[in-house]
């Protein structure tokens, strides 16, 4: 079998289990902007509100002018509280469809917004970003190799399994320094976040997705059966942040809400930096199906924006709905303008790390005339090996597996396709970045990553856009390692 035959069958397969791993489910700008009193609220939330009953049992997140007001209004409200985000003063509540109806008059109420559900959207993809040249030809302030030494990766997702030999430290530990659970009940008043410890979260959640994902940001390089395999940061350390399976804007959000509380020590004040890095980069590989307008007034929105604030970036796959530019299909929150908010388009190097490939034909597009939903960057997106047990759901349909480097890692890499694959390319990347000017902002390496991006001809023309040219499938092009660790370490 030639090596387009091969790759064609693995192109067919890994398109028709297409993962793309459920998006944060950010819906529309609010459908009720009037004079009304009442507080605006996100579009699927008004539509619950107009077609269910009194009674019906809802759970909403309650924005406030600041934390007090928000759990007064629904404690007035009658509304039971299951968690809430002080800093960007909104609560988690279950109640009644007349509760929520009641919260909107209260004062100091000033956005209600549904939990709604989300869904999680293969070469290793190293040679077409630069990735790996970039470890052996470029080094940090301190000498060492740039595998992203230095910061911790939090990976949203399905969990991760921290025994798996992608996450294997020289010394034989994990390299997952955090593995914890985002659980949100409505008999839950303490919080959202618990902590799995040793635990395999992926296989509790029966995912699969969360492993492979980590994988492809920070998994330990090996060859396998003549395929590489690795990550861009196989020198970061691995947060896992599990939402489970099945997820809903209220864990992932309380995911985002718990890295914006902890990312300077995930870990503890008493554990060294050494040893458990600051967070540096967010990976979330998910979203609503079919894209969706971004909402400027959602929690995630403030909490991204919280986070970049701090020096952290967001990185979000685009979405696997594909399109052709006439209407917008991608991911609401990474339309986010903020600096250092990252929307990802797949790039497929045809397993052989070229980077004169093709875009995707299941990545988002945006919408043509309207460059605030264009991508902003590609990466390898498209038939990407990386950690995958093949008792998981998603890992099962890959169906190309190969062994690990042990004997008892039989079938412990698989073949996965989605933009959920292409976005941990960059979260990696951006670690990278980090490690090789530490004190660069979320803008600083936004600018280097769509400054030096490689032009690929496939797909729409590239238009000018604020200081750099982009597409509406593509973004900025092709991320380039080494050529972003060039322009990053040159500015001043």
């Amino acid at each position: 079998m030639t090596d387009r035959s091969r790759w064609r069958r693995r192109l067919a397969v890994a398109a028709a289990a297409a993962l793309a791993l459920p998006m944060l489910g950010v819906t529309g700008a609010s459908a009720q902007e009037s004079d009304s009193p009442l507080a605006p609220v996100s579009d699927s939330l008004g539509g619950l509100l107009g077609s269910l009953s009194g009674g019906a049992q809802v759970t909403a997140l309650v924005h406030g002018t600041d934390p007090a007001a928000a759990n007064q209004a629904i404690a007035d409200a009658g509304l039971r509280k299951i968690t809430s985000f002080d800093e960007i003063a909104v609560v988690a509540a279950s109640g009644t469809v007349d509760d929520v109806r009641d919260v909107r008059r209260a004062e100091g109420v000033t956005y209600v917004e549904n939990n709604d559900p989300i869904k999680l959207f293969a070469s290793s993809g190293t040679v077409a970003t630069r990735s790996a040249e970039a470890r052996l030809s470029r080094t940090g302030p301190t000498g060492g190799a740039l595998d992203g030494s230095g910061s911790s990766v939090a990976v949203i997702d399905t969990g991760v399994d921290p025994n798996h030999p992608a996450f294997a430290a020289e010394d034989g530990s994990s390299r997952v320094v955090r593995n914890l659970k985002s659980l949100c009940t409505a008999d839950q008043d303490s919080g959202c976040i618990v902590d799995a410890g040793p635990l395999d979260t992926d296989t509790l959640s029966v995912g699969g997705h969360g492993t492979h994902v980590a994988g492809i940001a920070a998994g330990t390089p090996y060859s396998l059966s003549g395929i590489d395999v690795g990550g861009s940061a196989p020198g970061a350390k691995v947060v896992s942040i599990s939402t489970g399976a099945g997820v809903v804007i209220l864990g992932a959000n309380a995911a985002l809400d718990w890295i914006l509380e902890n990312h300077e020590a995930p870990c503890g004040a008493d554990v060294s930096a050494e040893e458990c890095p600051p967070i540096k980069v967010v990976n979330n590989s998910y979203g609503p199906s079919g894209g969706g307008e971004f909402d400027p007034k959602s929690a995630t929105a403030k909490l991204q924006r919280a986070l970049a604030a701090e020096g952290v970036v967001t990185v979000w796959a685009n979405g696997n709905d594909g399109g052709d530019g006439s209407q917008s299909l991608s991911n609401p929150p990474g339309q986010d303008p903020t600096p250092g908010v990252l929307s990802v388009a797949s790039y497929f190097d045809e397993g052989t790390g070229i980077r004169d490939g093709k875009v995707s034909n299941f990545s988002s597009r945006g919408l043509a005339e309207d460059s605030s939903t264009w991508p902003d960057i590609s990466a390898p997106g498209e038939a990407i090996v990386s950690a995958c047990r093949p008792y998981l759901l998603i890992c099962s349909t890959g169906g190309e597996p190969y062994s690990g480097p042990g004997l008892l890692d039989v079938g412990a890499y698989n073949v996965i396709s989605g933009t959920s694959m292409a976005a941990p390319q960059i979260t990696g990347i951006v670690a990278q970045l980090f490690q090789a000017k530490p004190d660069a902002t979320p803008a600083e390496i936004e600018d280097a990553l769509k400054a030096t991006a490689y032009k690929y001809s496939d797909g729409a023309a590239y238009e000018p856009l604020g200081g750099y040219t982009s597409s509406f499938d593509k973004g900025a092009g092709l991320v380039d390692v080494v050529s972003a660790v060039d322009h990053l370490t040159s500015a001043p």
